[in-house]
């Protein structure tokens, strides 16, 4: 194990050393562990050169890489568009290693090649959310002092708002000078910048549920180690598989199961855009897709379509981004026979560190700490706790947090552990159960009172499509549960169903926890992810 300096070494291939001089303080970074043969990582190190172009250098060029509307791109093709994306940062724009560059655009082919371009040519990639405002992305632009930006046509009105853009090269574009046009001119293959193993190479921005996203800084060793952890352990990826779901490249989620893991194995990916529940279904069955991701939201509104598609190529379905209710849980395995894999990741540490598959899934669990990583329950005062007591989740493991010039820092890391804000209970097995985000444990008249725990038993109720449960201030108890409920089609909004949906709740849970307040909503705010953003419930 070893806790890293942020001292500048010298052998960083970063020219423009803006991402290691805005690092947090050492003695503010978490324990870092490379407790694996896997991630015993040499010093010097591009992950784009150990995922893309090794893969082509050991005879998997003609496999393929990437699949989407009308294309089939092999390894080769590929490397190809890559080096050639990367030829033009370095040669057309000027950019030097260590350069920030902004991405934006939805998820396919050319969006994952300029992701991995700006990695290969040693900038550090910023990719974005498609549906960021330019008031969002001027903050991002600003913090990270981005040098340039790389930006669909398709989004560019957000780019074209900002009072001052960086330059701007548009791709999935026919114009004279857009990124294609440009790429053309370059045919000669590109040189991975030889990187330290600890240059930043990424930097992704928590997608806000709690309103103000933070710069979360990673290495090209941290690439790597998330796809030598999770894919490994507990998906046992393969070489035939075929990765497809919805999470966005931009989201960290999604650039590792989307891009990332079939990369590292030799996989094939499904890149498509503005997918929906029943197009993500026939994807899946026009592509014998093996491997989903995306989030709850999303299996709840498959469920009742799984039946009409064929998804019998379908091995391995995962579950992150937020809780999994066990009512979503159980639908999706009765509908398909799929043990739903949950997972809990932080875009703090890339990607997901607690997990279970196959015979290891323990009803209502999150999992165990995947190889690699470690984790407890810590109490108020920072000590670890034992089984059946309700408390701070932290971890630490290969990858940890590191925040861009935020004094935040502090709050997330805790005598080398990452504090996800997580609340969480461990029992006897080492099994970790979600309880609550931490700032959203409801404690109504000395009751501790989980919101995801209420939600589950609203879900379970056949006219609830959506619901979101917060704690309201009360005179009397403190806080009160507040159930925002999204009805399904055919069902009206009354004070009778209200109380039926409270009746509802008492009966499957201990009834000092059914919502005092019920609030029918049109639609539930969430984040680009999917993430269901409460704090905005708090402000209604």
């Amino acid at each position: 194990m070893t806790r890293p300096t942020a001292a500048a070494p010298a052998y960083s291939a970063h020219v423009d050393h803006f991402a290691r001089e805005h690092l947090p303080p050492p003695e503010l970074w978490p324990q870092i562990r490379f407790d694996l043969p896997s991630l015993q990582y040499p010093p010097r190190l591009n992950c784009v050169a150990a995922l893309l172009d090794a893969a082509v250098a050991a005879g998997g060029g003609e496999r393929i890489a990437i699949y989407a509307d009308g294309v089939r791109w092999t390894y080769a093709q590929l490397q190809r568009k890559v080096d050639q994306v990367a030829h033009v940062l370095r040669a057309d724009m000027g950019l030097v290693p260590g350069n920030r560059v902004l991405l934006r655009g939805a998820n396919n082919p050319l969006m994952a090649a300029c992701v991995l371009a700006v990695l290969k040519a040693g900038c550090v990639a910023v990719p974005t959310m498609p549906l960021l405002r330019a008031r969002e992305l001027a903050a991002i632009i600003g913090k990270a002092e981005v040098n340039a930006v790389l930006c669909a046509a398709a989004l560019r009105g957000e780019i074209d708002a900002l009072d001052a853009a960086p330059a701007t090269l548009w791709f999935n574009d026919a114009g004279a000078d857009a990124l294609e046009a440009r790429m053309a001119r370059h045919t000669a293959p590109f040189e991975a910048v030889d990187t330290a193993a600890d240059d930043v190479c990424l930097i992704s921005f928590t997608s806000g549920t709690t309103g103000v996203p933070k710069g979360t800084m990673h290495f090209h060793r941290d690439v790597l180690a998330i796809c030598d952890c999770f894919p490994r352990s507990t998906l046992e990826s393969q070489a035939d598989d075929v990765f497809i779901g919805t999470p966005p490249l931009a989201f960290t989620f999604g650039l590792g199961g989307l891009l990332l893991f079939p990369l590292r194995v030799g996989a094939a990916t499904v890149l498509l855009e503005k997918l929906t529940p029943e197009s993500l279904l026939a994807a899946i069955a026009q592509y014998r897709a093996s491997v989903c991701f995306t989030a709850p939201t999303f299996y709840r509104q498959m469920t009742p379509l799984a039946s009409r598609f064929d998804l019998s190529s379908l091995r391995k379905t995962v579950s992150a981004g937020e809780a999994l209710p066990l009512a979503t849980r159980d639908g999706w395995q009765a509908a398909t026979g799929l043990a739903m894999i949950d997972g809990i990741g932080a875009t703090e540490l890339l990607h997901i560190f607690i997990s279970a598959a196959g015979e290891q899934i323990r009803r209502g669990a999150t999992g165990k700490p995947i190889p690699g990583y470690q984790a407890c329950i810590l109490d108020r005062d920072g000590k670890p706790v034992g089984p059946g007591v309700i408390g701070r989740l932290a971890v630490k493991g290969p990858t940890g947090c590191r925040y861009l010039a935020d004094p935040r820092q502090k709050d997330y890391v805790l005598d080398g552990w990452n504090l996800t804000g997580d609340a969480y209970e461990m029992d006897a097995d080492g099994y970790f159960f979600y309880r609550s985000r931490t700032d959203d444990m409801i404690i109504s008249a000395g009751y501790n009172i989980a919101g995801p725990e209420v939600e589950d038993a609203l879900l379970r109720h056949p006219a609830v499509a959506e619901c979101g449960v917060i704690g309201v201030a009360d005179e009397e108890r403190g806080q009160v549960v507040e159930a925002h409920v999204v009805l399904k089609d055919g069902f009206h909004a009354d004070a009778a169903l209200a109380a039926q949906l409270q009746e509802f709740v008492k009966r499957q849970i201990a009834p000092y926890k059914y919502p005092r307040s019920i609030k029918f909503q049109a639609a539930l705010p969430r984040t680009e992810t999917g993430k269901l953003q409460r704090f905005k419930l708090r402000t209604e």
